[in-house]
């Protein structure tokens, strides 16, 4: 599906200051930030690459938009958000041992782990110094709701990372899971600019929901595409959420089966080593034909459809709802 229009006019608007507050950082630290960011490559020559979506601040935006105040009120929200989920995605590639985003190596393999670590470090920090420039009620009530949102999305990760340990995950245990990893920044991503604007609680609420829920089936989408997405696309090597063993939704739905289908996965995963190309193959077909990509899809579309729910209770714009509701589409039935 063709990413909406929207999503590159919000880009125009934040992507040069999300570059202004990137090199108030270190010069030692700019590197392994501006490769990451696509800006740059290993060599520190501009040549822009894939810098990925921007869903996180086009939402952000959007957020201010519908409850009637000019986009640039969101900005340091759209950036703050933005720096937020950068600092996760190269811890989370460094956890992860994935050696490759959006189609070259990712920070840790371009540099090392000990730059990458302080690179997304910093971009933790600076995501709050952004939000508090300008010291006003609401840029300080933005800045508490976004150490809500990554207090919980680093206590998503971090039960993501105990699923390792265990040979089995239940679809709830899961779901629970993906909730806090990926649902509440996007919950956040989708009301900061409301709350940077003064909007009433109704109508944050509303819109951090509808994220929260969109959250659920970007997440839902996202393991599928880490089994069965195509490599050109993604920018991942295929089935690498199943080399890693990750009890990904797929893999949660079967398990929880507790079936025969259950049992063959159980002892595909029971090997100590990361899965081979042999092995990805046996166990990508077992989930499909267990139903297990086809549930997670299902289930995608539901937190959809409660997403949108939640979007006609808020009490936003028609345009920018229109907007918001092409935007979840897209997200369903993205590639990559």
């Amino acid at each position: 599906m063709k990413s909406p229009q929207v999503l590159n006019r919000v880009m125009e608007l934040v992507e040069p200051e999300l570059v202004n507050s990137v090199k108030k950082l270190s010069d030692e630290l700019l590197p392994v930030i501006e490769y990451h960011f696509g800006w740059k490559t290993i060599k520190g020559i501009e040549a822009p690459e894939d810098t990925g979506k921007r869903l996180r601040p086009s939402l952000a935006v959007l957020s201010a938009e519908a409850v009637g105040r000019d986009l640039e009120v969101a900005i340091p929200g759209a950036v703050a958000v933005e720096l937020i989920h950068n600092f996760s995605l190269i811890h989370d590639d460094i956890i992860d041992g994935d050696k490759e985003r959006r189609h070259r190596p990712s920070a840790w393999t371009a540099f090392s782990i000990e730059d990458a670590l302080i690179a997304g470090d910093a971009l933790h920090t600076l995501a709050f110094q952004v939000l508090l420039e300008e010291n006003t009620p609401e840029s300080v009530q933005a800045a508490r709701r976004l150490v809500d949102a990554t207090t919980t999305m680093i206590s998503g990760q971090a039960a993501d990372m105990t699923f390792d340990d265990l040979p089995t995950v239940s679809f709830e245990e899961c779901l629970k899971m993906e909730a806090a990893k990926t649902g509440a920044l996007l919950g956040y991503s989708s009301s900061v600019g409301a709350i940077l604007s003064g909007a009433d609680e109704k109508t944050c609420n509303a819109l951090e929901v509808f994220g929260y829920e969109l959250g659920l089936a970007y997440q839902a989408v996202d393991d599928v595409l880490g089994i069965w997405g195509d490599p050109k696309i993604t920018g991942k090597p295929a089935g690498n959420d199943l080399r890693e063993k990750k009890k990904s939704m797929p893999v949660s739905i079967v398990l929880s089966a507790n079936n025969s289908d259950s049992e063959k996965l159980l002892e595909i995963f029971s090997t100590k080593e990361d899965l081979d190309e042999e092995e990805i193959v046996r166990a990508s077909a077992l989930i499909e034909n267990a139903g297990g990509r086809e549930a997670t899809l299902e289930e995608a579309d539901k937190h959809l459809k409660r997403a949108i729910e939640f979007l006609n209770n808020a009490d936003i714009r028609k345009e920018t709802f229109c907007e918001l509701e092409e935007i979840a589409h897209f997200v369903v039935n993205r590639d990559s």
